[in-house]
């Protein structure tokens, strides 16, 4: 289990875009699921999260050598505290981890916020 906090350096309240870089042990697992098993502990939770985008990764172009992708997802949720929440949460714990640790052989992610040009 990782444990999920959020750093200091995180300013500002609103909402935050989760970058997922994914790469799959069974994306069927993941997708058919995982993703389910997430939605349902949203619901138990009474938050919402957002999906900005679901992509397949087509080529690494800028990346360290190795470093392989399968897809990304952009998530977005209302504040950094609503994802903590989740990540957090004994209802993600058991019903959603043991299906993304088993879907996954890798996972980062990257809290985010937008700005303005």
């Amino acid at each position: 289990m990782i444990v999920v906090t959020i750093p200091e350096t995180v300013q500002g309240t609103g909402p935050i875009l989760m970058l997922n870089m994914l790469k799959f042990a069974d994306r069927r697992l993941y997708m058919e699921e995982y993703l389910p098993a997430f939605n349902r502990v949203m619901d138990l939770l009474g938050l919402e999260a957002k999906v900005n985008l679901v992509s397949n990764v087509l080529a690494s172009i800028v990346a360290e050598q190795g470093e392989d992708w399968d897809a990304i997802a952009i998530i977005e949720y209302a504040s950094a505290e609503a994802f903590l929440t989740v990540a957090q949460s004994d209802a993600y714990r058991d019903i959603a981890e043991p299906l993304r640790l088993a879907a996954l052989t890798n996972l980062k992610l990257y809290m985010t916020r937008r700005f303005t040009l």
